[in-house]
């Protein structure tokens, strides 16, 4: 649902809402006339209260929106090269505990060697 779309429909409920309550009240004509013209008065000031306040958001949400297209990418580039470095720097670090397990198994193999010929 568009904010528009809200608005006009909330405007037009509280419109609506406020000629329901202005007729339905034992008023005398003229009693009648002020009410509704105070009425129409407050109702105008909140409008323009609303589309002030709408276009205020308008301006937040495009200057947010501007703001993550600039600093998105940058975040982004900053993230993939940490990453990279990392696996740089990890790289040697794997290759040489791979060597240790490899040794650690080779030993290992050597010593159930070793035990298998001891009990024979």
């Amino acid at each position: 649902m568009r904010a528009s779309t809200f608005f006009k429909g909330f405007a037009t409920g509280s419109v609506a809402a406020a000629v329901t309550v202005l007729f339905s009240t034992p008023q005398s004509g003229s009693e009648l006339r002020n009410t509704v013209k105070t009425a129409s008065v407050d109702m105008r000031t909140k409008l323009k209260d609303v589309k002030v306040k709408i276009a205020d958001f308008k301006k937040s949400l495009n200057h947010f929106t501007n703001e993550a297209k600039e600093n998105i990418p940058e975040a982004m580039n900053g993230i993939k090269e940490s990453v990279q470095h990392w696996q740089q720097t990890a790289e040697p670090i794997k290759a040489r505990l791979e060597k240790e397990i490899s040794e650690i198994q080779t030993a290992i193999e050597e010593l159930q060697a070793t035990l298998e010929a001891q009990q024979k």
